[in-house]
């Protein structure tokens, strides 16, 4: 259950990460709200996950998920061009995400 939390919580970091920049500096009040609420749910899942689950594994994670999915959304809506080394260097940390599942166990 605390690593479902835990992908969920990246998936929320990158919408926040994301709305962010539309928000326009906090200029925006739909993305500003947007964004409070992301963080929030993102803050508060990485620290449920963060009970059982080792803190460097699970910053990690949580990190390598948002930037994964941030990335993936830029070149999705056209905010980000695509290239291949992108793919592999993205591809990159899907892999080592993975693997610190793989290698992790909880304490």
């Amino acid at each position: 259950m605390d690593w479902l939390v835990l992908i969920a919580s990246g998936v929320m970091e990158s919408v926040w990460a994301t709305v962010l920049s539309r928000s326009e500096g906090f200029t925006k009040l739909g993305p500003s709200i947007v964004f409070v609420l992301g963080m929030l749910i993102s803050m508060a899942g990485l620290a449920y996950a963060m009970r059982s689950l080792p803190v460097g594994t699970a910053y990690a994670v949580w990190v390598g998920v948002g930037a994964t999915l941030t990335v993936i959304i830029g070149i999705a809506t056209g905010a980000e061009p695509f290239s291949a080394a992108k793919a592999i260097f993205i591809g990159g940390l899907v892999v080592c995400i993975i693997g610190l599942k793989l290698v992790s166990s909880t304490h």
